[in-house]
């Protein structure tokens, strides 16, 4: 699949999640990278994260991890936690979370 196709298989597996039920439907088809990204690895699965690795670079989607979904703390750890074994290649998850958690809070 091209990066068109991929972004919009991503975009219509997201609308099929309900992803965007607070926005107007022509504004989904306009969705930013940095959105798109942090919408896959908060609702979909495996596969269509892997996907998103086709598409974006890895330091983009770490990046987009480390602001959106790092500092949710407790109630998305188990998913960072896999998150950071599986694509970022992070040897002591745990801490790394705790540590990059407390590191937004304190710039906060």
């Amino acid at each position: 699949m091209t990066k068109p196709q991929i972004k919009s298989h991503l975009l219509h597996r997201l609308q099929k999640e309900h992803a965007f039920w607070s926005y107007d439907k022509s504004s989904c088809q306009e969705i930013s990278d940095y959105n798109l990204i942090k919408h896959v690895l908060m609702r979909l699965d495996l596969p269509d994260i892997n996907l998103l690795f086709g598409i974006f670079s890895k330091r983009k989607i770490k990046r987009v991890w480390l602001d959106e979904l790092v500092p949710q703390g407790d109630y998305l750890r188990n998913m960072n936690l896999c998150f950071a074994s599986l694509y970022f290649d992070i040897k002591r998850p745990l801490q790394y979370l705790k540590a990059m958690e407390s590191y937004k809070m304190n710039k906060i």
